[in-house]
Order: C-alpha cells, then sequence, then structure tokens
C-alpha cells in the first residue's frame, strides 16, 4: 500500500462548499481539521471536525445556511463539531470516487493558513490514477502533489509519513548523537554512516523535523 500527500484547494480562490466559504470568513472561528467525512446513502455528506473560537457565530452560520441538515457541537477552547449538509457536485464527486475506487483518507487532515486542506491518500496506484483523473477534470478544484511513497503501518504516525530512507538518516542521526546536546556528530558523520552526502542527509532530516514541528503547532 502507498500513500500521497496533496494540497488540495479551490481554484477560484474561495471554498470548496459555500458553507466552508461562510466559516472560513468568519474571523472568530478558526477551522483546524477534519477527523471523518463520509458520504451517506442519501448523498449528503457527515463531517466530523475540529475547530476553535465562537460557537455562537459557528452555530449562526450553521442555522442559516439552506445546505444543512443538522449539526452538534461539543468542548470548549477546542470543540468538536459533527454536522450532515448537502454538498456541491465536485466535492460529492470526490467522496464517490474515494468510496468507489477504495481510496482511504488518513485523518485527521488539517487546514492551512490560507483554508486549502493537507490531505494523505492510501491506496494503490490504480486508485491514485484515479485521483489524478479526477482533479484533472475538475475545475473547481486545485492538486498539488507534496509527497508520495510507501506506507508503513507500524503504529507511528509520523512513520507512517516519512519515506523509509528519510527514517533510516534519522535514527542514524539519532544513534550517533547529531541531536544531543551538545551536539556529537555532523551531517558528515550521518552521511559517512548510510552512505549519502551531507547535504543530502539535512534534505532529508528537515523534511522530518518539518513533519514533528507540524504536528506540534496543530
Amino acid at each position: 500500500m502507498r500513500y500521497l500527500t496533496a494540497l488540495v484547494k479551490p481554484n477560484d480562490g474561495g471554498a470548496f462548499h459555500p458553507l466552508g466559504g461562510k466559516l472560513a470568513e468568519a474571523a472568530s472561528i478558526e477551522r483546524r481539521a477534519i477527523h471523518r467525512i463520509e458520504l451517506l446513502g442519501d448523498d449528503t455528506v457527515l463531517l466530523f471536525a475540529e475547530a476553535s473560537g465562537s460557537q455562537e457565530r459557528y452555530r449562526q452560520i450553521m442555522d442559516d445556511s439552506p445546505y444543512v441538515i443538522e449539526y452538534l457541537t461539543a468542548g470548549e477552547d477546542r470543540w468538536m463539531a459533527v454536522s450532515q449538509f448537502e454538498p456541491t457536485e465536485p466535492v460529492r464527486r470526490a467522496l464517490r470516487l474515494q468510496r468507489e475506487s477504495l481510496l482511504v483518507l488518513d485523518t485527521p487532515f488539517h487546514f492551512t493558513s490560507e483554508n486549502h486542506l493537507e490531505v494523505t491518500y492510501l491506496g494503490t496506484e490504480d486508485a491514485f490514477r484515479d485521483l489524478f483523473e479526477y482533479a484533472e477534470g475538475t475545475e473547481s478544484i486545485g492538486f498539488e502533489v507534496l509527497e508520495t511513497g510507501e506506507y508503513e503501518a507500524d503504529g507511528s504516525s509520523l512513520r507512517g509519513t516519512i519515506t523509509s530512507r528519510q527514517e533510516e538518516v534519522l535514527e542514524a542521526a539519532v544513534d550517533l548523537g547529531y541531536y544531543r546536546e551538545p551536539r556529537q556528530a555532523s551531517l558528515a558523520d550521518v552521511g559517512d554512516a548510510v552512505g549519502i552526502s551531507p547535504a543530502t542527509v539535512g534534505e532529508h532530516l528537515r523534511k522530518v523535523e518539518e513533519r514533528v514541528f507540524r504536528g506540534i503547532v496543530r
């Protein structure tokens, strides 16, 4: 099984859905992550999402939206919301594709500061080809591949999203003392251990560190 991480964004600079657009415009609400999204049998969407900020403003938007069927919220500072709503046709097609092509969404996936989504899919090369065809045929949604590789399910969310080479470099760096204080190994030492240049070691470690730090601040 392979993974593919992509930045998914609306091409018109707006939102994936009018309801999402209203939530994105609300300065008192910060959308943080989507923990589950599912197309139901009646072609409505069930969404389990995480946010912070004004629940009162969220409820106003949901009450006023013609797309919303029902919703619930729970929590205080960082709160969760379950909602059922009518999707747009591109959203409906994307969720049908996920179901029919055996694509799995590795949740949660997060909103960027520009209100785009960074999504990791799990599946086969054939499933990814179907995904690319969908993206190319959908004018309203942009799709930028950030990373792809073999998915290693060992109970570690970090290891599931870094390549085996990055994991090898990281393990060598830790074993040699690159991250100790004071530092006991250089990039050259790590490179000698795994057979690559210091510059390539630095590139691999920066990518791993980016994933770690991104997870911390979310």
